[in-house]
């Protein structure tokens, strides 16, 4: 086979044109003969295609780029599960109920086939209806958000699902921004593909936040209803479905008729979305009073503050959960709360006065209530622990018992008239002199001539002396002033004082716990007994609760008298800025005091007006269903007031005993 070219096979030489001719396909008839190729100009409309072709594809890569960026800096899916909170401190009241709960409170965690049906079907009605059909993004939602929230020019509705909510609860920081949206959007994605719809939302049920520190429905149904979210009621699970959009407007505790109105939105939705028949709405609508009358409303801010700030010299740092058994009785404290709400708001305002405080004790020290103004949310200073005020006449009984402990008798001479010491010279209240009196007759009408005297005769040292034992502040070198409570003290400390005259000369320190443990139950500290000792004599504390009983019975404080033995003393300081009574029987003691922050003068307010018509209500319901019993070392009749408030009860002794000797006359002698 020969590879040689044949000339046969070599290419033909192109023929040169006749001189004088062009070639052939130039000028204008070639331009139209050319065939079309690339460099040909398009027209508009694929130029348009072209550029959005192409922009499409960079937007693409931008947003690859922008996902591949943010999902480099995705938290690890793990924290999920991890809890990232606060210990959680529950004040418990003495009977068990929730006083405070603050920190971040969980509750059981619950399946949704543990929950009534309606509680997932509220939730659903009112925050994402479409949850089991989109794949995590709502666009309709999302569309509908974008529309309202232009036509308002603000934005007033959100487009998240629930499952974009739990990415965002259980992994991101609540800051709002860019990075942060697209974040939840992926792990919202994430979280579709992973789990199935009854996960996620149980696993938001369990974990969405529903106000005052609870994480959950079961925390917030015992927070709110003091139940389980196994039992709550249709409307007290549309009550919790409408809390996760504004948990603190919505609280039930802090505002139940913002709730109620939530709460009503929730069951129109579930009506609206065919989850709940119109006629079982309205019904549910008509007993929501009924509903709502367990949730528990916050009780004793003002001690639980006091309480809290005491807890890490029981246990050290609080670093895990912890509940609370503290001495707060539950109804007393409510009824002290509304009664000095109700003075101030109408016969304390006609007599300018714009603030109090009342502080419940048992007579070992229990602080069973505490009341530290007005309103906590207008102000959290707490003027039963914090605010220093002279005490005025409500110190005296500090001053007669060192006059005892120097030789002095109740039935002891003392002379009412003008007296001067060191160019002081101190007038009665009422500007006039009786002369001779007894101590126990200058005690209840609380005459200042002869307490400054009694106070001289005991020496003043004694008498701070005497009132450091009780738990009072004293100063180191004190003046004669102090005998009309001049040095300033908390009404706590006051209150504390008095004990010991109603327990049997015992002093005691003011507590407010008895137990602290584990949430899951191993006991941290429990109280044991303690205090400072005897420091009054049986003897002096005889004759103290005959004449503080003399004070109610017919002096200064008429007004506080119960239907059982009572004693306690009334204090006014100058220019009516300050009223207090303080006050005891066998089973409490109990003070009072009114005034006003700024120290201005109230009208004409005493001791033995408004703070003894207070002292008196509350008493009365902290006394319900207890039995009558005397006053330590002070069994005398004439001690205390009869059932009528107006007779001694010597008068009723007498009757009982002549009703006695009748019936023995009768048993006797027959007829």
């Amino acid at each position: 086979m020969s590879l040689h070219a044949d000339p046969t096979d070599r290419p033909a030489r192109p023929r040169k044109p006749p001189p004088g001719t062009k070639p052939a396909g130039t000028g204008k008839a070639r331009r139209k003969e050319r065939p079309k190729g690339p460099g040909k100009k398009r027209s508009p409309f694929w130029r348009i295609v072209s550029v959005l072709l192409a922009a499409g594809v960079w937007a693409g890569v931008a947003v690859l780029a922008v996902v591949a960026w943010y999902a480099s800096d995705l938290p690890s899916v793990d924290s999920g599960a991890a809890t990232r909170r606060r210990p959680s401190v529950t004040l418990l009241s003495s009977d068990g109920q929730v006083v405070a709960a603050v920190g971040d409170v969980y509750g059981d965690p619950l399946r949704l086939s543990e929950m009534p049906p309606y509680l997932p079907k509220a939730l659903l009605s009112i925050e994402d209806r479409r949850f089991y059909s989109h794949f995590g993004i709502d666009p309709i939602g999302l569309a509908r958000a974008a529309f309202v929230n232009l036509r308002a020019g603000h934005v007033v509705q959100g487009g998240s699902t629930l499952t974009q909510q739990v990415a965002k609860n259980l992994f991101l920081t609540p800051e709002r921004h860019f990075k942060r949206k697209v974040q939840e959007l992926l792990l919202a994605l994430w979280l579709e593909h992973t789990f199935t719809k009854d996960q996620i939302l149980t696993l938001y049920l369990n974990r969405v936040y529903l106000g005052s520190g609870s994480f959950g429905v079961d925390a917030a149904a015992h927070r709110y209803f003091g139940r389980s979210a196994r039992e709550v009621t249709l409307y007290q699970a549309a009550m919790l479905a409408g809390l996760p959009k504004a948990p603190s407007r919505y609280n039930p505790a802090r505002d139940l008729e913002a709730a109620d109105r939530r709460a009503r939105q929730v069951l129109a939705a579930m009506v609206d979305a065919g989850m709940l028949e119109e006629r079982q709405a309205k019904a549910v609508q008509a007993s929501a009073e009924t509903a709502t009358a367990a949730a528990q409303t916050p009780t004793g801010p003002y001690f639980a503050d006091w309480l809290l700030g005491q807890i890490p010299s029981f246990i050290g740092p609080i670093d895990r959960d912890l509940v609370v058994v503290t001495t707060l009785d539950r109804a007393i404290q409510v009824k002290a709360e509304d009664s000095l709400e109700a003075l101030l708001g109408g016969r304390g305002a006609k007599a300018r006065v714009s603030q109090g405080a009342a502080v419940v004790l048992g007579i070992d020290g229990a602080v069973r209530a505490m009341v530290g103004g007005r309103e906590y949310g207008d102000s959290q200073f707490n003027r039963a622990v914090l605010a220093q005020r002279q005490p005025g006449s409500a110190f005296k009984p500090f001053v007669f018992l060192a006059g005892l402990e120097s030789g002095l008798t109740p039935e002891s001479m003392v002379l009412d008239a003008p007296v001067s010491v060191g160019g002081w010279k101190p007038k009665n209240f009422s500007g006039k002199y009786e002369g001779e009196v007894t101590m126990a007759h200058a005690l209840a009408h609380s005459i200042n001539t002869a307490t400054v005297r009694i106070a001289d005769r005991a020496g003043l040292k004694q008498v701070a002396k005497t009132a450091r034992r009780f738990g009072l502040p004293m100063p180191e070198h004190p003046d004669a002033s102090i005998s009309l409570g001049t040095s300033e003290v908390d009404l706590l400390s006051l209150t504390a004082a008095y004990a010991p005259f109603a327990n049997g000369g015992f002093g005691v320190l003011p507590f407010g716990v008895i137990e602290i443990r584990e949430r899951g139950g191993q006991v941290l500290y429990r109280r044991e007994g303690q205090g400072p000792g005897r420091v009054l004599d049986s003897e002096n504390l005889g004759a103290m609760n005959r004449m503080l009983a003399g004070v109610v019975a017919g002096g200064t404080a008429r007004k506080a008298a119960l239907d059982r033995p009572a004693a306690g003393k009334t204090g006014t300081t100058q220019d009516f800025r300050d009223a207090w009574f303080v006050g005891f029987t066998a089973d409490y003691v109990a003070g009072v005091w009114l005034g006003n922050d700024d120290n201005k003068p109230m009208k004409a307010i005493t001791g033995g007006s408004l703070p003894a018509q207070l002292w008196r209500e509350v008493m009365v319901e902290a006394h319900k269903g207890l039995s009558l019993r005397p006053l330590p070392g002070a069994e005398t009749p004439s001690a205390s007031v009869a059932a009528s408030g107006d007779e001694p009860v010597e008068s009723v002794v007498r009757q009982e005993d002549q009703g006695f000797l009748d019936n023995l006359l009768r048993d006797v002698f027959g007829n």
